[in-house]
C-alpha cells in the first residue's frame, strides 16, 4: 500500500516522535545528546523549522515544531538521520539502521493542545521515573521554557508568549502549569493521534484540516452502518 503524504500547513505546529530500532538506545553518552542537538539546530535553521519544545530520551526523541515550508520537517529529519547515524555507528563500531522506520508526526490544534503537548513532551523523563521534576533533566526544553536558561534551539510560540507580558512572567506561568497533572484521557489522545498520524484537536479543527488538505483527518467510524428499516406503512 502506498504511503499517504504527511499533513502539512505552513506554521502549524506538529508533534514528532522518532524511536530507536527495536526500542534500542540511540544515546549512550553525554556527547551523543550534544551532537544530536547540534545536528538538529543546524538542520532546523537551514530548512526553516521552528522548534518550540523537545526531549531526548534514551531510545527516542520528541519534538514540537512549526514548519515554514512543506519540506522543512522531512529535510530536517533526513539531515539529522544521515549525520547522527553515521556518527553513532562510527562511535560504537556498529552498522545498519538506528531508527525505527519513518518518524511519526501529527498536526496540533494550537489553541486546544499546544501548551499541553509541550508539557507532555517535557514531562517524559518524569513519567519514565528518570527524574522527579523536569528541571532535573538536562536534555529537554523545560529549562528554557520554564526557567529562562539559554537554548539556541527554541523559538517560542505565540501562545507560550501570551502567558505573560515579560519573559519572567510567561516563564513563571508556564512552570505553574506543571503543578497540575495531564489527564490520562489527554495523554491517550496525544499518543493515539501521533502514533496514527491523525491531526490532534477539536472536531472543528479536524474539519478545517479536511477542507484545506482534501483528505480525511480522522478515522472512519468502526462497524457497519446501521440499516434503515423501511416504513411498513
Amino acid at each position: 500500500m502506498a504511503r499517504l503524504p504527511r499533513f502539512y500547513l505552513k506554521d502549524q505546529p506538529q508533534h514528532i516522535i522518532q524511536r530507536g530500532n527495536n526500542r534500542e538506545p540511540v544515546f549512550a553518552s553525554q556527547q551523543d545528546y550534544i551532537f544530536y542537538l547540534e545536528c538538529l539546530l543546524n538542520a532546523a535553521t537551514r530548512h526553516k523549522l521552528k522548534i518550540h519544545a523537545y526531549v531526548l530520551m534514551t531510545n527516542h526523541v520528541h519534538l514540537l515544531v512549526s514548519p515554514l515550508e512543506e519540506s522543512s520537517i522531512p529535510k530536517t529529519m533526513q539531515s539529522i538521520g544521515r549525520k547522527y547515524v553515521q556518527y553513532f555507528n562510527r562511535c560504537y563500531d556498529r552498522t545498519g539502521t538506528l531508527w525505527e522506520g519513518r518518524y511519526k508526526a501529527t498536526l496540533i490544534d494550537s489553541e486546544a493542545y499546544l501548551l499541553t503537548c509541550m508539557r507532555y513532551i517535557e514531562l517524559n523523563p518524569v513519567r519514565a521515573r528518570m527524574v522527579r521534576h523536569p528541571k532535573n533533566y538536562p536534555w529537554s526544553s523545560y529549562r528554557f521554557n520554564a526557567l529562562g536558561e539559554p537554548d539556541k534551539l527554541i523559538t517560542p510560540h505565540d501562545l507560550y508568549l501570551s502567558l505573560g507580558e515579560s519573559p519572567k512572567t510567561y516563564q513563571l506561568n508556564y512552570a505553574t502549569l506543571f503543578e497540575e497533572r495531564i489527564p490520562t484521557k489527554t495523554l491517550d489522545e496525544i499518543r493515539d493521534a501521533t502514533n496514527k498520524a491523525w491531526p490532534l484537536g477539536s472536531d472543528k479543527f479536524k474539519h478545517e484540516i479536511e477542507k484545506i488538505t482534501k483528505r480525511r483527518s480522522m478515522p472512519k467510524p468502526k462497524g457497519r452502518p446501521k440499516k434503515i428499516e423501511s416504513d411498513p406503512n
